[in-house]
């Protein structure tokens, strides 16, 4: 696969219809096709089918489901990686899960480690355990998935999970948009790496509302991209040269503490083990 020094990322932010799987695939059709040519990278949020549901047993689906499949075919049609995340159903288990699928075909997945207790996530849904790499056009992208923002331990880069993209996808609420932005920033910076956020805009079917600030933000901790409360669907430019000349300059990275990450899908905690 081709290495290139320039990553074009699409992001889109808008409403999600609640529990319409065919309804947002549907109104996201003509957006993600208009891109075809144009980016390398399209970004959906968080349970983008459905909105932050907590009736899985109604609406996810089954692996290599309806909406994976129209994953798949946006990928091929427009030559880029689409992710996003939607609940899936699986050995009589759910799941929040971030699709990554590429035209070749190759596909990806995360199932998301961190259930937000407050919303009873983790009462219908199974949380993963697995850190994931994916190496795409010579850049090494992490995904993550909304509350997961909240913990940097999980997220550190180091050695063995050494990446140069986050990506968060989120329904991150209007009430706590001040921690989005905050955590995003810190994640960024701490990393050294960029950071690509995309959440959701509107009320969802349990009245929480949400004001989008989806965002790309450079290993230095600047914006390149702030999309605040409107719909958007855009797509911008970084650059890996960028990145390794910041990390060459100010290699805080050669400090950070060694450790491994001892965490079991049935563990209530992760335990740190120093090196």
């Amino acid at each position: 696969m081709e290495n290139k020094n320039e990553l074009r990322i699409s992001l889109i932010q808008d409403g999600i219809v609640w529990e319409s799987c065919a309804a947002n695939l549907a109104y996201l059709d003509d957006k993600i096709r208009d891109l075809a040519g144009k980016t390398d990278v399209i970004i959906l949020p968080e349970m983008f089918t459905t909105g932050f549901s907590m009736r899985p047993h109604l609406f996810a689906e089954e692996p290599g489901g309806v909406a994976q499949q129209q994953m798949q075919q946006w990928s091929t049609f427009t030559g880029a990686a689409v992710c996003g995340s939607i609940m899936i159903s699986e050995n009589n288990q759910y799941f929040n899960r971030f699709f990554w699928f590429e035209p070749k075909p190759n596909t990806r997945h995360y199932d998301k480690a961190h259930l937000f207790r407050m919303g009873e996530e983790q009462v219908h849904y199974n949380k993963g355990n697995e850190q994931v790499l994916i190496e795409y056009l010579g850049w090494k992208i992490a995904p993550f998935i909304c509350y997961d923002l909240r913990f940097p331990v999980w997220i550190r880069r180091q050695a063995n999970f050494n990446y140069d993209v986050l990506i968060f996808v989120a329904n991150w609420p209007s009430k706590r948009i001040a921690h989005w932005r905050a955590l995003t920033l810190a994640r960024a910076i701490e990393n050294q790496a960029f950071l690509v956020a995309v959440n959701r805009i509107g009320e969802d079917g349990s009245g929480m509302e949400h004001n989008g600030q989806s965002c790309i933000i450079n290993p230095m901790g600047a914006y390149v991209f702030d999309a605040k409360e409107e719909a958007v669907c855009q797509t911008f430019t970084i650059e890996k040269s960028e990145l390794e000349k910041y990390r060459e300059s100010f290699p805080v990275g050669l400090d950070t503490d060694s450790f491994l990450i001892n965490r079991s899908c049935n563990d209530k905690e992760s335990n740190l083990v120093n090196l």
